[in-house]
């Protein structure tokens, strides 16, 4: 009788082992196996990280194996467990692999592929178009789009983490508790530790070195050094938590009056302002998305007020870029005066100050929150409702949409809800910062996550004229790594423009981002469908890159990107372009060591070795 090595990998994660019963099941070209109990006599089966081995004989031949069915009873108490991936060695002497890297709840039945990635268009045999169907079907079922706010990209059906599909909590309560635990941190150190600073006027600017005394690396320390210089302002537009405002002026605005003699002292090529602007050494940033807005009254003893600043800045002789004029609010007149750097030093350094809180605020909501976690999770929920774990594109993108739709969930559970976080600590709480996605959601467009396209229209493209932006010079590099390894697995995969164009589950995955995730507004640019490679490729750079490079600029990060520990793909040639890629990612990695060597503020946030997949990890 034909007898199978069927070698059962378990994660390594907490709790992922059962004492649960296990049963396999083999379904092959020429017949389905009985149910076979997967158990080893005084051996505790299936424990956290173990890979367990087990002969299976069957009564006839199968033929070609198809699927895997295992099937999970209670022993004693319902036991989840996590399986990694399964792996057949058949009479024939042949290994089949099929990835998993799903947890099993309850007494649950998970039916698995070999894990060669196919499309649609590549099954011919009924069980398995029947298989992938039904997987689409159980998904959709399970992940549901929601409205959480009118305005907002939608986001999952979920009130809190526990009422997620269990495949994409939080490995354990630990994951969890990380978050908590941090929420936590944030309130004890900035709420409850540092309140009396916040609920009353500061008398000193001394004060601001207390926040820093939990925070010391060389770069927190120079920043606190040297925070109060113009040098520092303007370069913390350049390559600080958020580097995407910052713009060249092509004309001064009307709202902003200011002429040649009110900063001709800032000047240094005794040239006229407009001139100035005409050869390219003007900049600018408007915060015109914070004007009106709600500022945060949760607390009745405490006073909290919002700015809308337009700020100046000058490229100088030395190619850096200092602030010559701040506004802090959008319409000129009498009570909105003009600062300036002639001004008394406490004046412009409190100008400096709200422009830098109005950015704190943009920041948090819009570059981070907004532009990276919930677009992120937007690709996410699209993803898993309409590709199936066979689809290439599932493959390529699971690991850059992990654990985002857990913490995007928990912080609607618990920072940016009614009572959260931010309406403890922020100035935007209590429905401004609601307000500010709301309105932000204009801009949202598909060209502004294209990362080349929005340097670009920034006029910040230049690397001769603006030679220290290493936010844009990393971020190049490290998207056109991501875009050259894109374009190999699509040029694996789809054979042709044609082939993309015919895949109906893709064209289902970009459809329902732009319907469901981007409110089918057609100004957002996203697409409703693709018909190229090549617009396939990029597409796909979008949410790679959003998800980890650029949430790594604005978050800074850890690690990982390029790294896939879960082996969704088993192909040699997609394995051999991810090895290319790793050593591509490798190269940037040696580029920015190089030049960040002799610097005495370093940028290293798009260095690859600090880039996590995904938003979450």
């Amino acid at each position: 009788m034909p007898s199978y090595t069927v070698t059962v990998a378990t994660g390594s994660q907490w709790f992922a082992g059962t004492d649960d019963y296990i049963y396999l099941s083999l379904v092959g070209s020429a017949g389905c196996s009985e149910k076979h109990l997967l158990d080893k006599p005084f051996y505790n089966d299936f424990e956290r990280g173990a890979v367990d081995s087990y002969d299976v004989t069957v009564d006839e031949e199968l033929g070609e194996i198809q699927l895997v069915k295992i099937e999970k009873r209670k022993y004693w108490l319902h036991d989840d467990w996590f399986l990694k991936y399964i792996t057949l060695k058949t009479p024939c002497g042949d290994y089949i692999e099929f990835p998993c890297y799903r947890w099993i709840a309850g007494e649950g039945e998970i039916v698995l592929r070999d894990g060669r990635a196919k499309l649609a268009c590549d099954d011919q045999i009924h069980i398995l178009k029947q298989h992938r169907r039904k997987e689409l079907e159980t998904r959709q079922k399970q992940y549901r789009w929601m409205e959480w706010n009118p305005g907002f990209p939608l986001s999952i059906d979920a009130k809190c983490h526990k009422d997620l599909p269990r495949d994409i909590q939080f490995d354990s309560e630990k994951g969890v508790d990380f978050v908590l635990n941090y929420s936590r941190a944030m309130e004890n150190l900035f709420i409850n530790r540092f309140m009396h600073m916040f609920q009353s006027s500061w008398s000193d600017f001394a004060d601001f070195e207390k926040i820093f005394v939990k925070i010391s690396n060389t770069i927190s320390e120079r920043v606190m050094n040297h925070w109060q210089e113009d040098l520092m302002f303007g370069y913390q537009f350049l390559n600080g938590c958020n580097p995407v405002l910052i713009r060249r002026c092509t004309k001064l605005p009307e709202k902003l009056p200011v002429t040649t003699e009110m900063v001709e002292c800032s000047l240094e090529r005794q040239l006229a302002l407009e001139q100035e602007v005409e050869q390219g050494n003007i900049f600018i940033v408007d915060f015109e998305l914070l004007d009106g807005i709600d500022a945060n009254r949760t607390d009745p003893c405490t006073l909290q007020f919002l700015a809308a600043p337009v700020c100046l800045l000058y490229k100088n002789l030395a190619n850096k870029i200092v602030p010559i004029a701040i506004q802090l609010n959008q319409v000129p007149g009498d009570e909105n005066p003009i600062f300036l750097p002639s001004d008394a030093k406490y004046d412009w350094l409190l100008a400096k100050i709200w422009v830098r809180s109005s950015d704190f605020h943009v920041h948090q909501t819009i570059t981070h929150l907004l532009r990276t976690h919930l677009v992120s999770e937007v690709f996410g929920i699209a993803l898993y409702r309409q590709l199936p774990a066979v689809h290439p594109i599932f493959k390529l993108l699971v690991a850059h949409v992990r654990f985002t739709i857990a913490i995007n969930t928990k912080a609607r559970e618990q920072l940016i809800c009614e009572y959260g976080l931010f309406d403890k600590a922020n100035a935007t709480g209590g429905g401004g910062h609601v307000q500010m996605v709301q309105r932000a959601m204009q801009d949202l467009t598909y060209t502004s996550l294209c990362f080349p396209e929005a340097i670009k229209a920034r006029g910040m493209d230049s690397k001769e004229d603006i030679p220290y932006y290493f936010y844009r010079d990393d971020g190049l590099l490290v998207w056109e790594a991501i875009k050259t390894f894109t374009a190999e697995v699509v040029g694996i995969y789809y054979q042709s423009d044609q082939v993309v164009e015919e895949d109906q589950e893709l064209q289902d995955f970009v459809k329902d981002v732009y319907v469901y995730g981007m409110r089918g507004k057609k100004a957002s640019g996203f697409p409703k469908s693709i018909k190229t490679r090549e617009k396939l490729s990029e597409y796909l750079t979008v949410v790679i890159f959003t998800a980890s490079a650029q949430h790594a600029a604005v978050n800074f990060g850890q690690l990982f990107l390029g790294m896939y520990p879960e082996e969704h793909f088993i192909e040699k040639p997609v394995k051999e372009a991810m090895a290319r890629f790793r050593k591509n990612l490798d190269t940037i990695v040696s580029v920015i060591a190089e030049r960040n060597k002799n610097k005495k503020l370093p940028y290293y946030y798009l260095s690859p070795d600090r880039i996590p997949n995904s938003v979450a990890i």
